[in-house]
């Protein structure tokens, strides 16, 4: 069996988890969020328990039976804490700005960017060299947050770019002189 597909997930207080013909449905207090769970794995609901069962021990069973567990974990912890992802604009005169529901960026190029933000994210300009991308949708954060490192990443001579809070930035010596 799955090492992480047999896991049991605890459904927190406040927390409704609901499957409707194959779709998990999970609500909580910052949300609502949905999933079609495949036709080969099967949730079971009990008080305060969510559990996964699939239906072979065929290897691509196998896989959906994990991934459709952790998915239905990141719904949960979705709705309950939901996720964040934290940016750093490296550069002089690298700077975001955060105007009604886009944000504008100066990252070196001859003209500003500008990121139009999903409705079911948040994003949050702290200071001009930091961003916050949170929301309950993991994989929509995540993928707001990559659209917005893609568009400088950062650089390996000089560490310039755009990276994720935390992410280091192998450095390569640059040219030396000849004789």
């Amino acid at each position: 069996m799955s090492r992480i597909g047999r896991k049991v997930i605890t459904i927190p207080k406040g927390v409704t988890v609901v499957d409707v013909k194959g779709e998990l449905q999970v609500k909580g207090p910052k949300g609502q969020l949905s999933q079609r769970l495949p036709e080969v794995v099967t949730a079971h609901i009990e008080q305060d328990q969510l559990t996964f069962t699939r239906s072979s021990e065929d290897r691509r069973v196998r896989a959906l039976h994990g991934l459709s567990r952790a998915l239905a974990n990141n719904m949960v912890e979705g709705v309950t804490t939901g996720f964040q992802k934290k940016l750093e604009l490296v550069g002089v005169g690298y700077k975001a700005e955060k105007k009604g529901k886009w944000v504008q960026f100066a990252l070196g190029y001859s003209h500003p960017i500008v990121l139009v933000v999903p409705d079911e994210i948040t994003v949050d300009v702290p200071a001009p060299t930091q961003i916050t991308v949170s929301g309950i949708d993991k994989q929509l954060v995540g993928a707001v947050a990559a659209k917005i490192r893609s568009m400088r990443p950062p650089e390996p001579y000089k560490g310039k770019g755009v990276k994720y809070a935390g992410e280091k930035i192998i450095r390569k010596a640059g040219k030396t002189a000849g004789k």
